[in-house]
């Protein structure tokens, strides 16, 4: 089985993740994709992000109609409020996958050249293979040199037969499908705005419904 894990703030989640979702899904032939909500952002630690439950309910609304899409609480908030790291969350996924299922980490082009910086990151190399969705402005230059420099290895591109060179990553490309449909669009929009509203009005938990 072929699992992917796709983390992120989800402040909001929007079309683009979806698109690098479905591409990641279509290239890779990922049976799941878990879309993982990060309680607490290390990197984010001290802003104003919504509350889990708002953003989960968010993430629960984007991945309705796609079979292979599944809201995960893996980076739910802990009682201690420690932040969640992505090491981590690879660690718990791969205990509970067999030793032939293989392992997946999505994540923007900005966020992989940024991995040196991420906690153990090394050990977070040998958990996952990645899926590096493409963004304006990054281009596979920076991301090969990245790979040549010890970040990871194996570099596939998304509209190729196989891998560049040896190593551990795979980059998307940025064919795409549509995103959102517009009344899921509407329907996420109204969420977003009913929970600024609550939140301009002090509510601090409890998750909107759909």
């Amino acid at each position: 089985m072929n699992i992917a894990i796709f983390g992120g703030t989800f402040d909001p989640i929007h079309a683009g993740h979806l698109r690098a979702a479905r591409a990641a899904t279509r290239r890779f032939a990922l049976d799941r994709v878990l879309f993982v909500p990060c309680g607490v952002p290390p990197h984010k630690v001290g802003e104003d992000l919504a509350p889990f439950p708002h953003r989960f309910a968010m993430v629960a609304l984007a991945a309705q109609g796609e079979p292979a899409f599944v809201p995960s609480l893996l980076e739910a908030p802990k009682p201690d409020r420690r932040p969640n790291y992505s090491v981590e969350t690879a660690e718990t996924m791969r205990r509970m996958l067999g030793s032939r299922d293989r392992l997946y980490f999505i994540l923007g082009v900005d966020s992989f050249l940024d991995l040196p910086n991420w906690k153990d990151y090394q050990r977070l190399c040998a958990l996952a293979d990645f899926i590096v969705a493409s963004r304006p402005g990054f281009g596979s230059r920076k991301v090969m040199a990245s790979i040549r420099n010890g970040h990871a290895g194996e570099l596939v591109a998304a509209n190729g037969s196989g891998p560049l060179f040896p190593g551990r990553a795979a980059v998307e490309g940025p064919r795409a499908p549509a995103g959102l449909s517009l009344a899921l669009s509407r329907r996420l929009w109204k969420n977003i705005s009913e929970r600024r509203n609550c939140i301009g009005r002090g509510a601090t938990t409890g998750a909107l419904g759909g």
